[in-house]
């Protein structure tokens, strides 16, 4: 009779129950190694006793198979980095108290030191070496880590939308670059291949699709490292620096792969102090220019230079350009420049012109029930400015209330619906007009 201990990666939800108690088999558990397959299991109760049925012997041997071993951390047993991996799966990245709740007697610290040393820290990855025949040339993934924590914003609100869909507890985005990549692996099976020039196909296929997903891990790896995502630093940099250094920032964006972020930032930082000195070179020119050679004279200069630039800004013809589209105020405008410029005190007031012009025809093409409009309902709806859905809506209520009553007056047009009265006046004459409601 052998004994054995046997790893065993498989949750105990999927091992049927015992054959001879009916009860569900928990670690550790017999195994018998001549039944089968499928292989038979039985409880340690059951075992003890000598269970036997037509094809079981107690006298087979058996292994005992168990996962309170460590594997890949002395402190961690096997069953505990199934639990852990099955809890990061249900909660996602980030999510550590929920995951520490899965997993018995782990604090949230632990679990997330854990992971982070033996998943994503490790050199060395965690899992089976496999021959270099069978990795068909695989790149192995890059790890990626945040380098600040994340913003969270609420769920389908603008800072969602800015985010582009990143989700902070998963730590990844509902849309990943090339999104569709494993689409081409999912017909792609590897049993009992005769053809080596298909096997070959298959790992040149996946070969292809792991440069793709490395790609997929090297745009989202700078994006964390920069720190692209996180909106409060995005908007520090737009109220802390001036116009010409966020073009700068934003043109050497596209750098970024090239460099580690603090290089990144060394080299923003010595790119704006250049333009610091170069703005500073242009002052002390202008000063010279203008036989300025002290500071004192310097500080003079600037206080006068922004007063200069207070009074040429408040010009009257700012005024005639914006107010050109009236001609009598254009001219009172130009009338009123005059005076001032003959050096005159008492300025001609500015009256009120005739009247406002008027809006322009409304463009209707492409507005929803444009098509049901005749010639003249065209015409009426441009003219007045009333899109044809709504336009059917008011014909509808002053029809609907001209048969309730028998006729309709204009007063009793303007109660019943709430928008300009001259509107409601062109309206109500032209549905009289083609006999589509009664005043009388």
């Amino acid at each position: 009779m052998a004994l054995a201990f046997h790893p065993l990666h498989m949750s105990v939800d999927h091992q049927p129950p015992c054959p001879g108690c009916s009860t569900y088999l928990i670690e550790p558990y017999i195994r018998c190694m001549v039944c089968g397959p499928p292989y038979l299991n039985i409880c340690l109760h059951c075992f003890s006793k000598g269970w036997e049925n037509s094809k079981h012997q107690s006298s087979h041997n058996y292994d005992i198979i168990t996962n309170e071993f460590s594997v890949l951390d002395p402190t961690w047993t096997a069953k505990d980095e199934m639990k852990l991996l099955d809890a990061i799966g249900d909660c996602g990245i980030g999510n550590w108290q929920d995951i520490a709740n899965q997993v018995p007697g782990r604090s949230r610290q632990e679990c997330e030191q854990h992971y982070s040393k033996i998943y994503i820290e490790n050199v060395k990855p965690p899992f089976p070496d496999f021959p270099e025949e069978m990795k068909g040339g695989q790149s192995k993934a890059i790890p990626c880590r945040w380098s600040e924590d994340p913003v969270r914003p609420i769920r389908d609100s603008q800072k969602a939308i800015d985010m582009a869909g990143y989700q902070p507890a998963r730590g990844d985005f509902n849309t990943e670059y090339d999104n569709y990549a494993e689409c081409d692996l999912r017909d792609i099976y590897f049993h009992n291949e005769d053809d080596k020039l298909l096997t070959e196909l298959k790992f040149a296929a996946v070969d292809i699709h792991q440069s793709r997903k490395k790609e997929r891990q090297r745009r989202k790896k700078i994006i964390r490292d920069f720190g692209l995502i996180n909106l409060p630093k995005q908007n520090l940099q737009e109220r802390t620096h001036t116009e010409t250094v966020r073009n700068l920032i934003n043109k050497l964006k596209s750098f970024a792969r090239l460099h580690t972020p603090l290089a990144q930032d060394k080299l923003l930082e010595g790119l704006i102090y250049e333009l610091d000195l170069k703005t500073e070179i242009d002052r002390l020119q202008e000063y010279r220019s203008n036989g300025i050679k002290n500071m004192i004279g310097a500080r003079l200069y600037d206080r006068l230079k922004i007063k200069r630039a207070k009074r040429e800004k408040r010009h009257h013809l700012d005024d005639v350009l914006a107010t050109s589209q009236d001609p009598i105020a254009c001219k009172q405008w130009l009338l009123r420049q005059a005076l001032v410029d003959a050096g005159h005190t008492e300025l001609l007031p500015i009256l009120p012109s005739g009247g406002r012009k008027s809006a322009p025809p409304l463009d209707l093409t492409g507005f929803a029930g444009y098509e049901r409009l005749n010639e003249k309902e065209r015409e009426l709806c441009a003219t007045v400015r009333i899109i044809p859905e709504a336009y059917f809506e008011y014909k509808r209520i002053f029809q609907t209330e001209c048969e309730r009553v028998g006729h309709l007056k204009l007063k009793q047009a303007r109660n019943l619906i709430k928008i300009d009265v001259n509107k409601i006046r062109k309206l109500f004459d032209f549905l009289v007009k083609e006999g589509l409601v009664n005043t009388s």
